[in-house]
């Protein structure tokens, strides 16, 4: 059963408790707003990494990042875009399974019409009082199911 990490928001931050939290999977979604090249780099070598642009990553560097990618995993096609407001395809109509968006840096999982939606709120610095979040997309048997990993950084 491949297992997939999922982070976004991570602002130029890739915590040691991300790492920790990631460590095993097969492969590395990254939902946007990066911060640096280095983070990237970092996560590629714990997994392949796909990601996509978020709208703080306006940096010479980001410059080669799609603004969303298509990603198949065994017969699961996942749609990866930064900001679920920019979506601009109907997932149905499109064949989609997950769409993994970020931005808000609020974690959620929620299915409607028969579509995985996955957030998998911020691993960079905490904003507000939201929760520090990484997220565990599995697939198994052509079905996706997620979970949301909260980091424990202290206070």
């Amino acid at each position: 059963m491949p297992r997939i990490g999922v982070i976004s928001d991570t602002h130029g931050l890739l915590r040691p408790e991300a790492i920790t939290a990631l460590q095993g999977c097969d492969a590395i979604l990254h939902a946007g707003d990066i911060g640096a090249a280095e983070i990237l780099a970092q996560l590629a070598t714990l997994a392949p990494t796909t990601a996509v642009r978020g709208n703080n990553d306006k940096d010479a560097w980001a410059s080669d990042l799609p603004e969303r990618e298509w990603i198949d995993i065994r017969g699961v096609l996942i749609h990866l875009l930064h900001d679920i407001a920019d979506l601009d395809v109907d997932p149905v109509a499109s064949g989609v399974h997950v769409i993994v968006t970020g931005h808000s840096h609020r974690p959620h999982i929620e299915q409607r019409a028969g579509i995985l939606h996955l957030n998998p709120g911020s691993a960079g610095p905490r904003r507000f009082k939201l929760p520090v979040t990484v997220a565990i997309l599995e697939i198994e048997q052509g079905r996706a199911s997620a979970r949301i990993v909260e980091l424990d950084i202290g206070k």
